[in-house]
């Protein structure tokens, strides 16, 4: 479980960075617009709320978890929406923020005790321990991001990313399949620069098709955070190319993404990223 161990330290790191952002809003702080259209910061700390609920009973009781499925079944693009705004609904900031801190430390404590090779079900095929955990950081950082850009905050980028880089690197083929298109036959090389002046890297070293940048500006890029034209994520051959324009990190609807700086906020058709995972 070391690899699970020290992911679930990372997502602690995560969450208590979030907690440090928000632990001291008003109340009109919480009620402020996020970029994703009809969510206050209030909601993107509900939707975190509800995933670690979902993520503990997935884990915890999987024969309970099932009815959760099928409700994302019975309305696959409303769900998440219907679930934070609920959550939003019944429970003040400071209880909301109490929710949270409750939640999380217990996912985390349950993933943490979870033995070796455990398979967690969720909303697609289960997940390891590992997994989930990963999901649940790159789902924090997301959301995180959301929150930060509502306040007007810039976050340090940490070597955390790297955990939402490698979820981006392998959702490459979802990105393709969500949207009906072909999987490229090749495999990418992915190079990120990181803050301390190193570099990480995924695929082959040879290969043809690549995708280079920062790590801060690839992981903006596959939680549809940031639109492409404002980051420094280029990419070498057509295949690779493409997919700076639909890679995504999480599952579910891609959405319609960010609009890019060039294009303003009301562009059509480039609203601002769907909620990361929770699918």
């Amino acid at each position: 479980m070391s690899d699970a161990a020290a992911v679930i330290d990372d997502l602690r790191e995560e969450s208590g960075e979030l907690d440090e952002l928000v632990r001291g809003l008003r109340d009109e702080q919480w009620a402020a617009p996020t970029p994703a259209p009809g969510w206050t910061v209030a909601h993107q700390i509900a939707h975190l709320i509800w995933t670690d609920e979902v993520a503990l009973l997935a884990a915890t009781d999987p024969e309970g978890f099932g009815p959760e499925v099928r409700k994302a079944l019975d309305a696959p693009d409303t769900f998440v929406d219907v679930a934070a705004r609920a959550i939003v609904d019944e429970t003040p900031p400071q209880a909301l923020l109490a929710r949270w801190r409750a939640g999380r430390e217990r996912m985390q404590e349950v993933l943490r005790s979870a033995p070796a090779g455990t398979r967690i079900p969720w909303y697609g095929p289960p997940m390891s321990v590992p997994s989930m955990a990963t999901a649940r950081l790159m789902e924090t950082w997301a959301h995180g991001q959301d929150i930060a850009d509502a306040l007007g905050v810039t976050r340090a980028p940490t070597a955390r990313l790297r955990h939402v880089a490698r979820i981006g690197t392998r959702a490459r083929d979802y990105a393709y399949t969500v949207r009906g298109l072909p999987v490229p036959e090749e495999e990418f090389r992915v190079e990120l620069h990181v803050p301390d002046g190193g570099s990480i890297a995924y695929g082959p070293q040879d290969a043809a098709q690549r995708v280079t940048g920062p790590l801060l500006d690839f992981c903006l890029l596959v939680t549809r955070r940031a639109h492409r034209d404002d980051l420094a994520v280029r990419a070498t051959g057509p295949d690779a190319d493409r997919w700076l324009d639909i890679a995504q990190a999480f599952a579910g609807p891609p959405g319609a993404g960010r609009a890019s700086r060039a294009e303003g906020p009301g562009a059509p058709g480039a609203g601002p990223a769907p909620r990361a995972g929770g699918r």
